[in-house]
């Protein structure tokens, strides 16, 4: 069968110069492969997309830590507003254990954490961060150790916090865990904790590199810069999609900065929607603002990205309908959906979540409109939520063999009789 090109187009750019032939197939993937075993893991010396070459902080070097291209491709959700179209960005299958939207920041922050001659990197999180397990893999990759305080209830800072989720992968590579619970974290601020953590290693000879929350920063902010040249690639070759709006969850507002800024740079210019999921949107507007300032000080963050609120019931907690919704999306379209940063709140299932319900309430709002959701991943997180979908998940039971047995039986009497 002749796959569909303009798929094929939008799925990976490399695949789409070729016309598909059985020859040509063979040579795009002999030629993916020598080039996957000669740059993976490589540091290479960053050019910036051309529209973006003006900028204030332009990185000098970045690893290749993720699958890149991700794939795009239409999402077939139920009850869409007239001629609304919505496609998904797969930043989920980013990798297997370096999975999600962070890789993208990661492959900058590490390659600056390199230069500078770290030799460990400290990050923070919640419990089931997918950032900080995220953090541990690209550490491991580049050899340096990895520290992580994580964010846990009061109830749990004194207990060992098991081995569900990411914090299985993080105790594989052998991260070093610090607990912290949620009122000391909003007491002392994260920056602080992270700066005593920083002071003790240096005080033993080590050579700690920082990262901020989510990896978002105006070193960070490039991965979605970068992400949006990717899209933008695509788009072209597609040569037949353009985006209206561009719609993700948004936790610590890296992600958010660069697709808004470079959006608003490249020749995408579409609308970019961020759906805070744990704080009002003043916050992140302002969190946007700091991000963008130390890049393009000139632009507004009110002016590139707008802020929807997703919160749900709060920091800590999902709704039943929300975790509901994650389970039927997953069951209509085969694509699951997931709790991020946090590991309290779903990131991509409240997002997408609020976006279906605005267009249910405001479908005037999206007619017509080609959306683009960017799936920011963290499948692992979704191990800790087993519990609360438990009730939700699908059906099992014993299989019932008594006719086939039964028939079986009267097959053996018939040879016996025969014989």
């Amino acid at each position: 069968m002749v796959p569909n090109t303009s798929i094929l187009r939008l799925f990976s750019p490399h695949v789409a110069i070729h016309r598909w032939t059985s020859t040509s197939a063979y040579r795009v993937a002999h030629t993916s492969s020598a080039s996957q075993i000669s740059s993976f893991l490589s540091k290479r010396v960053y050019t910036p997309p051309p529209w973006a070459s003006d900028l204030s902080v332009i990185p000098s070097h970045n690893y290749t830590l993720g699958q890149f291209p991700t794939p795009i491709h239409k999402w077939n959700l139920p009850n869409l507003p007239k001629g609304t179209e919505v496609w998904i960005k797969r930043d989920d299958l980013t990798g297997m254990e370096l999975s999600g939207n962070k890789v993208r920041k990661l492959e900058f922050l590490m390659a600056d954490a390199v230069a500078q001659g770290a030799d460990c990197v400290i990050t923070i999180g919640g419990i089931q961060s997918n950032h900080c397990r995220a953090t541990a893999v690209a550490a491991k990759y580049v050899n340096l150790d990895c520290y992580l305080v994580l964010v846990t209830s009061k109830l749990l800072v004194n207990e060992d916090p098991g081995l569900v989720g990411n914090l299985l992968v993080e105790r594989l590579l052998g991260a070093h865990i610090d607990l912290v619970s949620k009122r000391d974290f909003v007491k002392i601020g994260g920056l602080a904790l992270t700066d005593l953590l920083k002071k003790r290693l240096l005080e033993k000879g080590r050579k700690p590199y920082v990262i901020s929350g989510g990896g978002s920063n105006s070193l960070g902010d490039w991965g979605y810069i970068e992400a949006v040249r990717e899209i933008e690639q695509q788009i072209q070759l597609s040569g037949d999609v353009q985006f209206d709006d561009i719609v993700v969850a948004c936790g610590s507002g890296g992600t958010v900065a660069g697709l808004a800024l470079g959006s608003q740079l490249s020749s995408i210019k579409a609308k970019v929607h961020g759906f805070s999921v744990c704080y009002n949107p003043g916050y992140f507007y302002d969190n946007v603002q700091g991000l963008i300032d130390g890049l393009q000080p000139d632009l507004n963050s009110h002016d590139i990205v707008r802020i929807e609120d997703a919160k749900g019931l709060g920091y800590a907690m999902s709704t039943p309908e929300e975790l509901k919704f994650v389970k039927d999306i997953a069951a209509a379209t085969g694509i699951v959906l997931d709790p991020d940063m946090h590991g309290f709140v779903f990131y991509s299932g409240k997002a997408a979540c609020v976006m279906l319900k605005d267009m249910s309430n405001n479908p005037t709002k999206w007619e017509g409109r080609k959306v683009l959701f960017v799936h920011t991943g963290g499948l692992l997180g979704l191990y800790d939520k087993v519990d609360q979908l438990s009730c939700l998940a699908g059906r099992w039971r014993k299989m019932d063999l008594e006719e086939l047995i039964h028939a079986k039986g009267e097959w053996r009497t018939q040879e016996l009789v025969e014989a």
